[in-house]
């Protein structure tokens, strides 16, 4: 499908985002696989997905769009979303309907996140998901060729960390609403229906969740503490 239709298809839709890492039972393909199908199952209109052998059973089990994307860390520690160029070439060969590309202006390979995705839409044939952490990235990450935007990495980057609280950051889709004609994905900290509701209305094109689905260990743990408080 080109991508007016594969956007149109996800379009309003639930995202799941299927990752696990460190000792969690589902850190296998097999496992994030199991995730991906129960996501199908209960309505996601797509799949966000790390690591090329797990993305690619997904691709192959599935039968949902999937983004992929592989994890790294810059030298500061804070994580990297695909910021090789051979990451890039690994995900286009298995397949991915979309690639998640960290587009912050945090340099890699000797380029910020916009030139970075300039490169890579000169040298692939491939839908690019950009993910930034402020209004401004996603500016120029549009301009550089981005198919779309997504707020992965607010409160997740230095310049953006003391802006974190345990809430979605409705305000900075809002600020997307009328300004890109690039499908905007909210994603972070959505840990309720409601809040993905709530997206939606200020001008989401999807919502990518991953933790509040995906992730039993953090949510057991989320209520053992709550229950714990006196």
């Amino acid at each position: 499908m080109n991508v007016v239709q594969l956007f149109e298809k996800i379009k309003g839709g639930l995202i799941v985002s299927c990752q696990a890492f460190g000792n969690s039972p589902f850190n296998s393909a097999e496992g994030v696989t199991m995730l991906a199908k129960a996501a199908k199952l209960g309505g996601a209109v797509g799949i966000r997905s790390e690591g090329i052998e797990k993305t690619k059973m997904i691709i192959e089990m599935v039968g949902l769009p999937v983004i992929g994307l592989i994890k790294s860390k810059f030298k500061d520690g804070y994580v990297k979303i695909t910021g090789r160029m051979s990451d890039v070439e690994k995900l286009v060969e298995i397949g991915c309907d979309i690639i998640a590309v960290d587009g912050t202006f945090r340099k890699r390979e000797g380029m910020d996140g916009p030139n970075f995705i300039y490169k890579i839409k000169k040298n692939f044939e491939c839908r690019i998901m950009a993910d930034i952490s402020t209004f401004e990235e996603g500016e120029f990450c549009f301009d550089a060729g981005a198919d779309c935007i997504s707020t992965t990495l607010h409160g997740y980057t230095p310049e953006t960390e003391k802006e974190k609280t345990d809430k979605p950051n409705f305000e900075l889709v809002k600020r997307y609403k009328n300004y890109l004609p690039s499908p905007v994905f909210a994603e972070g900290r959505i840990n309720t229906p409601r809040d993905a509701k709530k997206m939606l209305k200020c001008g989401a094109w999807g919502v990518i969740v991953g933790t509040a689905i995906t992730r039993p260990e953090v949510i057991t743990d989320w209520f053992v503490k709550e229950m714990k408080q006196k």
